[in-house]
C-alpha cells in the first residue's frame, strides 16, 4: 500500500509539473499579444481589404507598436461603440479607431498619448454655399454615431435637433448625402479627403469651419490597465524617434495636415 502511495504521488507531481509547463507557456503566448479592437469602416484610418484584411493608417501605426516592443499584434473588426464595450470586458486589450480624446470617454478609459491630429469638415455638394456648421440650421446632416462628429453637431444645434442623422458607419452617411437624401456629412477631416478622391473630386466641397476645435486621437486600453498603456507609450515613442511613424504618415496622407 505504501510503495502504490509512493507512485500515486510520484506521478501526480509529474503530472502537476506538466500541467504547470503547459499552463505557464501558454500564458507566456498570451501576454505577448495585444488584442486590439478597431471598427474597419472608416478609410484611411482603418478599412478591410478584398481578403479580409484590416489596413489602414491605425492598423500600421499599432502593428509597429507591437514590433518595436516585441509583441503580436492581433485586430479584430467591430462596431466602433463595441470597442468600450471590449475594453470593459477584456475582451480586447487596445482599442485602436481615430478614437478623439475627450474629457467624457476619459471616465471609463485611459488613453495613450496623442497620436494623430484631426478636425471636423463639413462634406456638401458641390453647389452648396455652406461654410460654416451654424449655416446648417434647418438641414439634414449626416454624422457617425458616437462619435465627435455628432457631439459637435449636437453641441452646435442641441441633441433634439431632427435635423441630425446618426449611421453605423460613415459609408452610409456618405452614400445617402451622393442621393440627395442629406445635405451635408460631418465627419474627421483626413476621411473626408479619403472619400472625396473616391467620389470624383469636383463633385463635393470640403468645408473647414474654423471656429471648430482641433482634436486629438489616441488609443484607448481600459482604465487602470497601466501596464499596457506603458507598453502603447513606450512603442509610440520608439516608432516616431526612428521615422516609422512619418513613413506610414506619409503613406497615407501625404503631406496633408
Amino acid at each position: 500500500m505504501r510503495k502504490k502511495g509512493i507512485l500515486f504521488a510520484s506521478l501526480a507531481v509529474i503530472l502537476s509539473g506538466l500541467l504547470t509547463g503547459c499552463g505557464g507557456q501558454s500564458q507566456t503566448k498570451a501576454d505577448n499579444v495585444i488584442q486590439v479592437g478597431t471598427n474597419a469602416e472608416f478609410p484611411p484610418f482603418e478599412f478591410q481589404e478584398g481578403n479580409g484584411e484590416i489596413s489602414g493608417f491605425d492598423a500600421e501605426l499599432i502593428r509597429a507598436i507591437g514590433k518595436a516592443v516585441g509583441m503580436e499584434v492581433q485586430i479584430t473588426h467591430m462596431g466602433f461603440d463595441a470597442i468600450f464595450e471590449g475594453l470593459s470586458r477584456d475582451k480586447v486589450d487596445v482599442g485602436v479607431a481615430a478614437i478623439t480624446i475627450t474629457d467624457d470617454r476619459k471616465q471609463t478609459v485611459d488613453f495613450t498619448a496623442p497620436y494623430f491630429d484631426a478636425k471636423q469638415y463639413i462634406l456638401v455638394p458641390k453647389n452648396s454655399n455652406i461654410k460654416t456648421l451654424k449655416e446648417l440650421k434647418g438641414k439634414k446632416i449626416g454624422v457617425q454615431a458616437a462619435t465627435t462628429g455628432e457631439a459637435v453637431v449636437q453641441g452646435v444645434f442641441g441633441k433634439t435637433y431632427e435635423g441630425i442623422k446618426a449611421y453605423d458607419e460613415t459609408p452610409s452617411a456618405i452614400n445617402d448625402l451622393q442621393i440627395g437624401r442629406l445635405d451635408a456629412v460631418v465627419v474627421d477631416s483626413a476621411v473626408v479627403v479619403e472619400f472625396n478622391k473616391k467620389l470624383g473630386e469636383g463633385k463635393f466641397n470640403m468645408v473647414e469651419d474654423t471656429s471648430l476645435p482641433v482634436e486629438q486621437y489616441g488609443m484607448a486600453v481600459k482604465k487602470g490597465n497601466k501596464d499596457m498603456l506603458n507598453k502603447l507609450n513606450e512603442g509610440l515613442k520608439k516608432v516616431k524617434e526612428n521615422g516609422e511613424y512619418d513613413k506610414i504618415y506619409q503613406k497615407y496622407f501625404g503631406d496633408h495636415k
